[in-house]
């Protein structure tokens, strides 16, 4: 059976290594520790050579039932910024930080879920298949990791991903397309103050352009944000360069095209009002996948469910995983609740109870697999 106390013990040590996006050296190094621990042989790939971090994804497989269908189970080893030097806090069931970073229970907590579900197996003597458990690097900078996995290692008909939000249960079986969109504005210099008539504006096409743009939340589906924006030299400067990085999400594809070429029509047209020009792109940073209700991997997370006592609630999500990824490999994946609450945020939050019955839910759909 799960052991609370271990999990608990061993998340506050997870979570005070600084782990971020192509930094994860430290973690990967914990984890290849703890799994060899376990009596398994850890491997690490070359993925971090291939988007300039210093660690790899570890892959890890458990042999089992060759009868048993095989499962992969994916947690990402990298958090976001704010998050060095994170000071974990328990209070009342609650983990927290200190207020000055990240928690980093995403995604320590499916780490920590999938270790725990590997001792448990061995110490109930659980039937199950082959496990294959990969943590991967990169996630937060663009599902990294798991783009540049070899997948000719990875046989895994199954794949349950421990990376999303909510009450324990929840399970994304919906989830969107992104393009990334980069633009480029090009102006006229000028002097501000002298002879602003000679300039054109990069910044003021780029206003132009945005605020006849549909941004935010435009469907039930389809998201759209500008989310960097860079250009100017000085005040007295007319501005004639603007590089602007922006995305738009959409769980039908037709609807993330129509987006995507509004916001280029913006530009364009912004561009040809006022004299200047725009390089525009747009780039797929990962797929949409859908996982029907009749699926086997439902049926077997209905079961699983029904088994630990926990409500079942699919659900779409505007948020793109992992999950993304290896569902375009031809695996049967979703991406199921830890418990993670305000990720992203210095205010980031998880019960231990959550954490421990995510844990449970991860050894009950392994044991139902079988």
């Amino acid at each position: 059976m799960i052991n609370k106390e271990r999990m608990l013990n061993e998340f506050l040590q997870l979570v005070r290594i600084d782990s971020l996006s192509r930094h994860e050296r430290q973690m990967a190094d914990a984890l290849k520790e703890k799994l060899s621990a376990m009596g398994y042989e850890p491997v690490e790939d070359d993925a971090g050579g291939k988007i300039d971090g210093n660690a790899g994804n570890i892959i890890c497989n458990v042999k089992g039932d060759k009868k048993v269908p095989a499962v992969l189970l994916m947690a990402h080893m990298d958090t976001v910024v704010p998050g060095t030097g994170k000071n974990p806090i328990l209070g009342d069931g609650v983990i927290k930080t200190d207020g000055t970073t990240v928690l980093g229970g995403d995604d320590a907590i499916g780490l920590e879920c999938i270790l725990e579900a590997l001792r448990v197996l061995k110490e109930d003597n659980i039937r199950h298949g082959d496990i294959q458990a990969a943590f991967t690097v990169g996630e937060e900078a663009g599902l990294l990791g798991a783009k540049n996995m070899d997948y000719g290692k990875i046989y895994s008909k199954y794949g349950i991903v421990l990376d999303a939000g909510g009450p324990i249960g929840n399970v994304a079986v919906k989830a969107p397309s992104q393009n990334n969109v980069k633009a480029v504005i090009k102006g006229r210099a000028a002097h501000a103050g002298m002879e602003p008539e000679k300039g054109i504006s990069a910044i003021q096409i780029a206003s132009e352009a945005i605020s006849h743009m549909k941004l935010g939340r435009i469907d039930s589906e389809t998201t759209a944000n500008i989310g960097v924006i860079k250009g100017g030299l000085a005040t007295n400067i007319v501005c004639d360069r603007v590089e602007i990085a922006a995305e738009a999400r959409s769980r039908t594809k037709s609807k993330l095209d129509a987006q995507t070429a509004h916001m280029k029509e913006c530009f364009e047209k912004a561009a040809a009002l006022l004299g200047g020009s725009v390089e525009f792109a747009a780039s797929m940073e990962y797929e949409a996948f859908n996982v029907p209700e009749d699926s086997e991997i439902m049926k077997i997370l209905k079961k699983a469910a029904a088994d630990a006592a926990i409500e079942l609630v699919p659900a779409a999500t505007g948020g793109g995983s992992d999950t993304n990824v290896i569902s375009g490999k031809g695996i049967q994946a979703v991406d199921i609740s830890i418990g993670m609450d305000k990720v992203h945020s210095v205010e980031e939050r998880v019960l231990v109870d959550d954490m421990v019955k995510a844990a449970e839910f991860l050894v009950s759909i392994i044991r139902n697999i079988a």
